[in-house]
């Protein structure tokens, strides 16, 4: 079966294709969206934020939260996805690898660095923005971790270790995605290498929502809002989690403008959400008069249906994994991380999928084929 980290390493190759263009979500704005839960207000003190990327999932949701903030936000990247942020936002081009002349003789208050997999782009832009800057935020990934067998393991717990051949700091792309974990760990030191104790590292577990291209949870609002009997991984106990992007967003913002440095696990719910909790919250949030069917995993494996990718969000249990998803927020949520109701998650996510050009809806990058689906319900309620 396909392991969770597999799959991660191949979506984090993939990128956005598709732009968000903030309109249309249900009849409402991206504006909306943002300030409809919570009183946005504004921040007691105007930063001067540097995002790299800023383009991608979760880098739209993080300027407009912390333009509504009161912030001044400039966003460097290679200019090649099409997306509406606020007209206030400065856009510096250049090229991680290879061209940061944009950056130079400029300062900010906070870096955030959104996109980077491989530690050279830490060195590259942490050579140049060390004195630039006073605060460095690092999206990293709990994908990190060596050791997914402790449930509740913390920041604390040991990190994976490059083990490739090649110097991780002449890695491509391509040749760094088999290698997802140890070397998003790599930069995280990388990092607190050029911003000795001001370098915030935050690790998210599967981010979700609106804009992402992945489909590794808009699977489930699409397959359950079609109806009929669905098929569903494991038991409804198996825990999962996952963060809504916009969730991760502001308080990314928030640690911004309150200098909180250290690392901290970033995913949700404060306590892990059984799947069927989470798929029967899907259908009661979108309306939907689907049936599930459990298949256990012991099943789905004989029959080829892949965990996490063609099952997503949920993993196989093992004695390797079965902590993967029962990861510790409680320093996070020390900290102000919240969460919006999980029924506006799933409404939104699908709205936002539906709105998508009709190939794209037809082609979905993460969920089991529904010829398969028709065949392994079949054989599972034949055998």
């Amino acid at each position: 079966m396909t392991t969770r980290r597999e799959f991660m390493r191949s979506a984090a190759m993939g990128g956005a294709a598709v732009a968000f263009r903030g309109t249309n979500l249900m009849g409402e704005t991206l504006d909306a969206r943002l300030g409809r839960l919570r009183d946005v207000g504004r921040s007691p003190r105007a930063l001067r934020l540097l995002i790299l990327g800023g383009t991608g999932f979760t880098g739209p949701f993080q300027v407009q939260y912390a333009v509504s903030r009161g912030h001044t936000v400039t966003v460097f990247n290679r200019g090649q996805r099409q997306v509406d942020l606020p007209a206030a936002v400065e856009h510096l081009i250049g090229d991680r690898n290879d061209n940061l002349k944009a950056l130079e003789g400029r300062e900010w208050d906070v870096v955030i660095d959104n996109p980077t997999m491989l530690p050279n782009w830490v060195r590259l832009s942490g050579e140049l923005l060390q004195n630039a800057a006073k605060q460095y935020i690092f999206i990293s990934t709990i994908s990190v971790y060596a050791d997914n067998s402790r449930v509740g393991m913390d920041e604390s717990t040991p990190l994976l270790e490059y083990t490739g051949e090649k110097d991780p700091y002449t890695l491509t792309l391509q040749e760094g995605g088999p290698h997802y974990g140890a070397i998003k760990a790599l930069s995280e030191r990388e990092a607190e290498r050029w911003f000795p104790g001001r370098t915030t590292v935050i690790r998210p577990g599967l981010i979700v929502g609106p804009r992402d291209e992945t489909d590794r949870f808009n699977y489930w609002p699409v397959r359950i809002d079609r109806g009929g009997e669905v098929l569903a991984p494991g038991t409804p106990a198996d825990f999962t989690q996952i963060i809504d992007a916009r969730d991760l967003a502001e308080w990314t913002i928030r640690m911004a403008e309150n200098g909180e440095t250290g690392i901290y696990n970033a995913t949700g719910p404060e306590q892990p959400r059984p799947i069927g909790e989470m798929l029967n919250g899907i259908k009661a949030a979108i309306g939907s008069n689907a049936t599930l069917t459990w298949v256990p995993q012991e099943f789905l494996q004989e029959h080829q249906v892949r965990g996490w990718s063609e099952m997503p969000v949920w993993v196989p249990l093992s004695d390797e994994n079965r902590a993967f998803m029962q990861v510790s927020v409680a320093k996070a949520m020390s900290k102000g991380l919240t969460y919006r109701p999980f029924d506006l998650t799933a409404r939104d996510t699908l709205a936002w999928c539906k709105s998508r050009p009709a190939e794209r809806q037809a082609n979905m990058r993460a969920g089991i084929d529904p010829e398969k689906e028709r065949r392994v319900l079949a054989a599972w309620h034949a055998r």
